[in-house]
């Protein structure tokens, strides 16, 4: 494999030895951010994956075999190698704690990540981003029904929901940081979506509400509208009639753990586990077939705060049954390990 140590070493050139080295010009190794932008620039609006990895981690060298693999279904995609202590500055950006993560990029704008050596998640983010990415693909998304089941689902995860670029703490655009403010200044408690998170949600959210733009807001599952709505009723002295009366967040967090039977909150969801521990956990309760329900604290920094003082449990995830408190990932496999874990999860 041709590594480019030399800062006199062009993109042009160092494209042109990987495409050589590895026979495929979609698998390609960046060693600085200038070489990263370029790969990213030179891609366009097909889908980039950017494999943020460490020579000394054996799963960063097993998923390089996985990226080869998928390189060759995938002749549209480019796939970037990026030694992530090399290049403090973009591991920073992006918030690279560990090794193997993944980044997936669209016309040079991050809209999918996965952190850990987990192929079969890998593929198929891949298989689902890549459908609209080059003419190779032709498929299709997820049903619309079950597409629109998701939306719903999110519009009503708080009274108060904001689809916006970004998190309230931290904004990724000048709409997105003026909606938050507006909403803060007005005492207006909210929860947001980060739609660059997510591709899907991001497209099926216009068609849905009939609203192409970000920032949305929603109240109590319908549509208020974007910024200029928002500015309107806040200077009408109509937006906290709008948006629904402030709760205590010891309030809104007793009514998130009694949301269901069992409640997991976590990193990420059922569907995607953003750590090593919330994917662990989620193992073991598919595994028991009780039926339980999560909450991404990484889309809530309030209940993430909140709840790590409100339950004196300072980790995640956090696992609630009937209400109560069971413990995290170590008490969870106490409980397998004995026979207990299905009696306690049906609150026997």
């Amino acid at each position: 494999m041709y590594v480019c140590n030399s800062p006199d070493v062009t993109f042009e050139e160092h494209w042109k030895r990987s495409k050589s080295s590895r026979k495929m010009a979609n698998l390609v190794e960046a060693t600085s951010q200038q070489q990263f932008e370029d790969f990213l620039a030179k891609a366009g609006k097909c889908l980039t994956v950017v494999h943020f990895q460490a020579e000394w981690a054996p799963q960063c060298a097993q998923m390089n075999e996985v990226m080869a693999e998928l390189a060759k279904e995938h002749t549209h995609t480019t796939f970037i190698k990026l030694e992530a202590e090399a290049v403090p500055e973009l591991s920073e950006k992006y918030e690279i704690a560990s090794v193997p993560t993944f980044l997936l990029f669209k016309s040079g704008e991050k809209v999918d990540r996965l952190d850990g050596a987990h192929a079969p998640e890998l593929t198929k983010k891949i298989q689902r981003l890549a459908v609209s990415s080059g003419p190779q693909d032709g498929g299709q998304g997820p049903p619309a029904d079950d597409m629109n089941q998701r939306l719903k689902k999110l519009l009503n995860a708080a009274p108060c929901m904001l689809f916006m670029k970004g998190s309230a703490q931290e904004p990724r655009c000048g709409f997105s940081r003026q909606i938050v403010a507006l909403l803060k200044e007005n005492n207006i408690q909210f929860s947001s979506f980060d739609i660059l998170s997510d591709e899907e949600v991001r497209q099926a959210l216009k068609t849905y509400s009939n609203w192409p733009t970000y920032p949305q807001l929603y109240a109590n599952g319908e549509l208020v509208g974007g910024l200029d709505i928002v500015k309107e009723l806040a200077e009408s002295g109509e937006l906290e009639n709008t948006c629904p009366k402030s709760v205590t967040l010891e309030h809104r967090l007793k009514s998130l753990i009694n949301q269901g039977s069992v409640m997991l909150f976590m990193k990420g969801n059922k569907e995607e586990a953003k750590c090593g521990f919330s994917r662990q956990t989620l193992e073991i309760l598919n595994n028991t077939g009780v039926p339980y329900d999560t909450f991404d604290i990484l889309q809530d920094e309030e209940v993430r705060q909140g709840l790590k003082t409100y339950s004196n449990w300072p980790t995640y995830p956090q696992l609630y049954v009937k209400g109560d408190l069971i413990g995290g990932l170590d008490i969870l496999k106490e409980l397998k390990e004995s026979g207990e874990l299905v009696s306690v999860l049906k609150g026997e």
